[in-house]
């Protein structure tokens, strides 16, 4: 098969012919159908002490049809089935496994972020444990975008003290602060004001419910402030960057509540005085679990939710390496897709 492969920091994917991949017990072979590009794809290909390994098939959001079986798969799941899936393969049978947060597993395995290769290829594995169905007239752009989507949903789903009525902060209008937007808007936040650099991002956040934007490089305290009458109860952050939460620690109110999403894979520090001053709930929040999959695409086939405009570009392979590396610097791209 045909797939898009890392082979080290600096060189671009390469487009190579690779093995077919086989199913094992409990799993299926899905045809491609659409697969997202993730920042964390991006961080994994950079010159770091954890880059990715050489030889590596990333790609973690995708949508397919399964082409194959293996053995003992769960009873209901059949060839032609359309499906989205968990960028996970767990044991199947530890607790965390059995309540749906395959991340939690000891033995997992990350799909397209070590040996098991993702969906930036033809073909891939998934195990059908941490597979979602998707309905017929879910689009497989919609599908691809499950994945992002549940990141943010079980980000949202870890606000300790409710959303409704809350002035909600979103810092970062990437793809999961976009989405972010979303659901903060969708669960019934009064206020969901972005803060952002970039003009272009900005603008892409008031069509997925901010109801305010601010300029980053500014006062963001006093820019929302003008904005929402009042602190920011609730701050999402989704920059990881050191430094990020000594800011969101500064701008939360008393008895505010900070949500952490944004991966950062530098030390970082921040004052525990003024957190503790002002009694603030910290939350560090990571993946997703199988109901937020499955709540996300419930949303996207009710039609409750809509994010097709996440994406900006759907390629094919001889463009996709060139599309890739062009993410690492500013652009006017948001979530670009591979066609397979």
């Amino acid at each position: 098969m045909k797939a898009a492969v890392f082979h080290q920091p600096g060189r671009p994917l390469a487009i190579e012919t690779v093995p077919d991949p086989a199913p094992q017990v409990g799993e299926a072979v899905i045809r491609v159908k659409r697969c997202g590009v993730c920042g964390t794809d991006l961080h994994a290909t950079e010159q770091h002490d954890r880059a990715g390994a050489g030889g590596m098939v990333m790609g973690h959001e995708f949508a397919g049809e399964i082409v194959a079986l293996g053995k003992d798969t769960p009873l209901g799941w059949q060839e032609g089935d359309r499906l989205c899936a968990l960028p996970f393969i767990g044991c199947g049978a530890c607790v965390a496994c059995s309540v749906g947060r395959p991340w939690q597993c000891a033995t997992k395995k990350i799909v397209g972020l070590g040996e098991v290769g993702g969906g930036f290829a033809e073909y891939m594995r998934v195990h059908l444990n941490e597979a979602v169905r998707l309905p017929d007239h879910v689009s497989w752009q919609q599908g691809a975008l499950v994945e992002p989507l549940a990141v943010s949903l079980h980000g949202v789903r870890n606000i300790q003290h409710g959303i409704a009525g809350k002035n909600v902060l979103v810092i970062g209008a990437g793809p999961i602060g976009l989405t972010t937007t979303l659901w903060c808007s969708f669960f019934g936040a009064r206020q969901v004001i972005v803060s952002e650099l970039d003009p272009g991002r900005a603008r892409m956040a008031t069509a997925y419910g901010a109801t305010g934007i601010v300029d980053a490089r500014a006062d963001v305290g006093e820019q929302f402030r003008d904005l929402a009458g009042g602190e920011p109860e609730l701050i999402m952050e989704y920059v990881g960057v050191p430094g990020m939460i000594a800011r969101c620690v500064e701008l939360a109110p008393y008895g505010g509540e900070i949500v952490v999403v944004g991966f950062c894979m530098k030390p970082d520090t921040f004052m525990p005085a003024i957190a503790m001053a002002k009694e603030l709930s910290v939350k560090f929040v990571i993946a997703q679990t199988k109901s937020d999959f499955q709540f996300t695409v419930d949303m996207l086939g009710a039609g409750r939710i809509k994010a097709d405009g996440l994406v900006t570009d759907v390629l094919g392979f001889e463009q996709f390496p060139s599309a890739f590396e062009a993410l690492r610097t500013p652009t006017s791209q948001c979530k670009i897709m591979l066609e397979p």
